[in-house]
């Protein structure tokens, strides 16, 4: 399995790319937003992938960060939806905005991934809706899902789901650093008490 590719950006299309690893050119399929954050021709990259593997195709899938691989594996779990499918979801929205849509049952956000219909998206945000971190266990989980971007909670999740925890267990365990530390906790002390209640 190959999870993972450092090398140079040494071509791209409208939702493709090769990345040069030690003179082998690797064909990733990728989102739109993955493929503006790899930037330019001759650019260092280090790209997350997904070996996908049918009876008549093998294509490698590319993510600019493990929280949007995670969120990938999550949506071709529901069914109806394909890699192409949930590439176009992840190329509409952010995981971020993925996440809050999910959280808060705003199926009209999802739909606007080009080829998503109003029932594909309802079905995708009603069986995604606990994996988003929306979980009655966690108080506050909610509410931190719908935490603006930018703000020190958004942030914190993001950055435990980038170290590859789920985006459930990163948005419960800020959630607990948050009601631990109060509303005017700092990033930092978010992400540490965060790693643990992750972890533990």
């Amino acid at each position: 399995m190959i999870a993972r590719l450092t090398g140079t950006l040494d071509d791209f299309g409208p939702d493709w790319a090769v990345i040069d690893v030690s003179g082998v050119g690797y064909l990733v399929h990728c989102s739109a937003k993955t493929l503006t954050a790899l930037g330019v021709r001759g650019d260092s990259v280090t790209i997350h992938t997904e070996l996908q593997v049918s009876e008549n195709d093998m294509r490698l899938i590319g993510f600019a960060s493990g929280a949007e691989r995670e969120w990938f594996r999550l949506l071709t779990g529901v069914q109806g939806v394909g890699s192409k499918m949930a590439l176009a979801v992840l190329s509409a929205l952010s995981t971020e905005d993925l996440q809050k849509a999910c959280a808060g049952g705003d199926a009209a956000m999802v739909a606007r991934a080009q080829g998503v219909g109003p029932k594909l998206a309802s079905r995708i945000v009603n069986e995604l809706k606990d994996k988003a971190g929306a979980l009655p266990t966690a108080p506050g989980s909610v509410a931190l899902a719908s935490a603006p971007a930018g703000s020190a909670s958004a942030d914190a999740v993001s950055a435990l789901m980038n170290l590859g925890f789920k985006p459930n267990v990163a948005t419960d365990a800020i959630a607990r650093a948050m009601e631990e530390l109060g509303d005017g906790a700092g990033l930092n002390d978010l992400i540490r008490i965060g790693l643990k209640r992750a972890a533990g």
